[in-house]
Order: structure tokens, then sequence, then C-alpha cells
């Protein structure tokens, strides 16, 4: 990873809607060059992540695709476990997420649904990273556990809850007066079915006030870049209006971050923290990251050269467009069969 400060020195992006209007916001100064080490002392990488503070005591965070040990289309921090990559690959990287945010991960198996679970009901330690009911098959002396949801909630300190991404829209809540944190996994079908009410409604009957609830939006595919077709559009904007896009490929698509803005508001959640500051501020830091050049190499997805595909970014949370993220619509784009995913997880410190 390189050690450059991203509020300082030249930016080779200023043209680029990347550059924060204010770089010498102290809040922009996400990563310091002077303290993140690239490799633990037994040679293991470092996850590259991205902090975001939700509330006081509750922070978020976005795994990116730096700092892991998975190869090939999977490189190199896959945090999915049901996509064929390695298994040993796949424990390693989330061991490695838990211990760099200082939380266990809880995990569930994501299947675009409505339902939230109640993680202080169901979290048992049964992986060295937490509680993990995603599915995810390690070896054969280890049962796996699935519980299918959508949604989770828990009042439990050290506790991350983990939603899986490559394309869809994972949702983070956090109530500061109780403590009672949520997350939610919101590809188009589960915001159809309206997992965002079901998830603030667990939280509420476990005692959040809705009116005190804060959410932030994480990594998903922009309306530019969700090309549907017009049938999936039309049927979508009748569920949540003026949500229907043209793409940058020129076909119809749709928003899933506005429609998450309009169940957000019908669920009662009136307040929202932007989580782009953040991103523009770590993409920039990353743009002349030597990983993440190479991951760009061999990715031959468009402009191979990092400089290029981060010049063209207009949507630094956008999963196509920023390279940071893994995309399952980028990997169909560029013929590619199999993509890792990143995690977005809110946890009470």
């Amino acid at each position: 990873m390189t050690n450059a400060n991203p509020s300082a020195g030249q930016n080779p992006l200023s043209n680029n809607p990347l550059n924060d209007p204010n770089p010498n916001d102290p809040k922009a100064r996400i990563l310091d060059s002077n303290t993140i080490p690239d490799h633990y002392d037994d040679g293991r990488p470092v996850p590259v992540t991205i902090p975001i503070p939700l509330a006081p005591g509750v922070k978020v965070v976005y795994t990116t695709r730096l700092g892991g040990v998975s190869q090939g289309d999977y490189a190199a921090l896959n945090l999915g476990g049901r996509g064929g990559d390695d298994p040993a690959a796949i424990e390693a990287n989330r061991t490695a997420l838990a211990e760099e945010i200082g939380a266990k991960l809880s995990l569930v198996g994501q299947v675009h649904s409505a339902k939230a679970v109640d993680a202080d009901d169901l979290f048992r330690e049964n992986a060295p990273y937490g509680f993990d009911a995603s599915g995810t098959r390690i070896d054969e002396t280890r049962e796996s556990q699935r519980i299918e949801a959508d949604g989770q909630v828990t009042t439990l300190r050290g506790v991350a809850l983990g939603m899986f991404a490559a394309d869809c829209l994972p949702v983070l809540f956090a109530d500061p007066t109780t403590g009672i944190i949520g997350a939610a996994h919101c590809g188009r079908r589960g915001l159809q079915r309206g997992v965002i009410g079901e998830t603030v409604d667990l939280m509420v009957r476990k005692g959040a006030n809705r009116d005190e609830i804060v959410a932030t939006l994480g990594p998903r595919i922009c309306g530019e870049c969700y090309e549907v077709g017009d049938e999936i559009a039309e049927d979508f904007q009748k569920r949540f209006p003026l949500t229907k896009t043209v793409t940058r490929f020129g076909g119809a698509g749709i928003d899933i971050a506005e429609a998450a803005m309009i169940d957000l508001a019908f669920a009662g959640v009136r307040h929202t923290v932007d989580s782009m500051p953040r991103v523009n501020a770590a993409t920039k830091y990353l743009a002349d990251d030597e990983e993440l050049k190479a991951l760009c190499r061999a990715d031959n997805e468009g402009d191979p050269e990092l400089h290029e595909r981060l010049g063209s970014v207009r949507h630094s949370l956008c999963t196509l467009e920023n390279p940071l993220w893994y995309s399952h619509r980028r990997a169909a784009l560029a013929g590619k069969s199999h993509e890792g995913r990143l995690l977005a997880l809110v946890v009470r410190e």
C-alpha cells in the first residue's frame, strides 16, 4: 500500500469529482501514511478498510479489494464464501479483518429478502473471526451454518454486523442513545420487498427510538451504471417513483440508492451520514497504490492503468466505476465468471 497522505501534496485527480471541496478538513484525513503498515509482523497483508463514524461509539467500516490473500479474479481481500474461492483464503481474510477492526464478525446468508434477524439471540462464536451463518464451508471438519436473512440488529458491543456486496447497497444504522445498531443488504429485490423497513422496525422493537436512528449508505452500483431494461425499471419505479434512469450505456436503469432514501423516509429515519467524503479521500490516497495498480492491470476491465480508471470515476461509491470495490456487473462486462465480495460493517465499540 502506498504511503501518500490524501490531504497533502499534489493531487493527480484535481479535475475529478473525487476532489474533496475542503481537503484540509480533519474529517477527510482518514489515513495517516506514518501509521499504516502494509503487512503484519508475521507477513500477512493488512486489510485496507475505510472507516466512517456513524454515531458516538459506533463506526461503519467498508472493506476494499486490498490487503488480502485471495488470488485470480477474487484478488485480494475477498470475504464472500459462496463464489468458489479457496476456503482457506476466505478464512484468512475474514480473520485478518476481525483483527484489524477489533471486533467479531456476524455474517448471515443473504437471499434478497426482507427478513431481519436479532443477532443478540443468534450470535455464537463458531469461527476464528466470530459468528458465521452465511453457509460458508471452510473444511470437512467444521460444520457450516446458514441463516437466511438480509438484515441484522444487535445491542452487543464488539460485534460487527456485516453485509456482503458486489453491486448491491448496504445500509448501516445506529441509535446513538440506546446503542442499538443494524445493517441491511439492499439489492433491487430486497428493496422492493421492504428490507429497510423491516430492519428499522426490528431495531424499534428492541428499544431504539425511530426519531434518533441515523443511517449511511455504502458502496453500490450507481444509477448511471445499473442497466436493467425498461420492464424492470418501470416495475421498480412503481414502488420507488423517479428512480428510473438512463445509464451511460444508453439503456434503462434504476437508482437503488435513491430508492433506499425513499424507504428510509417511510421508515421514519430522518438522519443520514454521507459516506462519500471519506471514500473520496481514500480513493485519492490510493491513486498511486502499487497493489491497486497491479489489480487493475490484472482486471483487464477497460483502461488498464490505475490513473486512467480513477480519472473516469464520477461516483466514488459506485462499485462498477471505482476499482477499489468488487463488482459483479463489472466482472460480467469483462467476461469473467467469478468475482469477490466486500463487507460493509457496523460495530458498537
